[in-house]
C-alpha cells in the first residue's frame, strides 16, 4: 500500500499503537497471524502482499499468506535454501531487495522468484529478547518498492507484531496445558473407577501405556476418554 512520505512521526506512532491493541485482542495464534499480515499490507508503504515464516521446533513453516504468490516464493526459498526470509531468521537482521532480476546475494533463489512477478522483498526477523519467532515478509511487484524510511517504519511494526504473536503463542500453550491436564485427569478417573486404582496407580498405568505404545501421555489419555464406553 502506498502512502505519503509527509506523514508525521506521531501519526505513525498512533497507527502502530492502534495496530498493537488490535493484534493483542485477537483470540488465537492463527487469527493473530492473519491480523498481522493484513495490517502490514494496509500500513507498510509499498507492501502489496505479506506472509510469515514461523519457526516451530527448529523448522520453518510458511503461514498466513495474503496472496497465492507468497507460498510460491516460500517454496523457492526452501527448495534453494536461500532468500531474504531465511536470512532474516538465521542472521538476525533485516533484508531488503529492490529488484530480484538484479539480485546477486541469492543466485539460486532470485531468478526463480522473479518469475513469479515479484520484484521487491522486505523481510524482518520477528523476535522477543533472544527468541526468534520467525520472519515477517513483505512483497511488491514494483522495482524499489521499499525505501529506507519504509524499512525503518516496518521494523517498528514488526516489533509490535512480534510482541502480539508471542502473547498469542503463550496463551495457546497455557490453554493446551490446561486441556491436557483435564484430559489426563479424566483418564485417571476412568481407570480408578474401572480397576479400583488409587490416583498414583492410575497415573502410573497411563505412563506405562504411553511408553509401551510410543505415544504421548496426552494422546493415550485422550484415546482412553474417547473410547471409555467401549472398554
Amino acid at each position: 500500500m502506498t502512502h505519503s512520505d509527509n506523514y508525521a512521526p506521531e501519526s505513525l506512532s498512533s497507527v502502530l499503537g492502534a495496530i498493537a491493541r488490535t493484534l493483542q485482542a485477537e483470540p488465537d495464534v492463527e487469527t493473530t497471524l492473519g491480523a498481522i499480515v493484513k495490517a502490514a499490507v494496509d500500513h507498510v508503504d509499498g507492501a502489496e502482499y505479506a506472509g510469515i515464516s514461523l519457526v516451530e521446533d527448529g523448522r520453518i513453516r510458511a503461514v498466513a499468506p495474503t496472496s497465492e504468490v507468497v507460498p510460491m516464493i516460500d517454496e523457492i526459498q526452501h527448495r534453494t535454501g536461500q532468500g531474504p526470509c531465511l536470512d532474516a531468521i538465521a542472521r538476525h537482521d533485516v533484508f531488503r531487495t529492490g529488484n530480484l532480476l538484479d539480485e546477486r546475494r541469492w543466485p539460486a533463489f532470485a531468478p526463480d522468484a522473479a518469475e513469479t512477478g515479484i520484484r521487491s522483498m522486505l523481510s524482518y526477523r520477528l523476535f522477543i529478547l533472544h527468541d526468534t519467532l520467525g520472519a515477517l515478509n513483505l512483497y511488491s511487484t514494483q522495482v524499489d518498492a521499499f525505501s529506507d524510511r519504509t524499512e525503518k517504519d516496518g521494523k517498528e511494526f514488526a516489533t509490535h507484531a512480534a510482541i502480539a504473536l508471542a502473547g498469542a503463542q503463550t496463551e495457546a500453550q497455557l490453554h493446551a496445558a490446561i486441556e491436557s491436564r483435564d484430559v489426563i485427569g479424566m483418564a485417571k478417573g476412568i481407570l480408578m473407577q474401572r480397576h479400583d486404582l488409587d490416583p498414583v496407580q492410575a497415573f502410573r498405568l497411563l505412563v506405562e501405556s504411553s511408553q509401551a505404545s510410543n505415544l504421548k501421555l496426552h494422546d493415550v489419555a485422550a484415546w482412553l476418554v474417547g473410547h471409555r464406553r467401549e472398554l
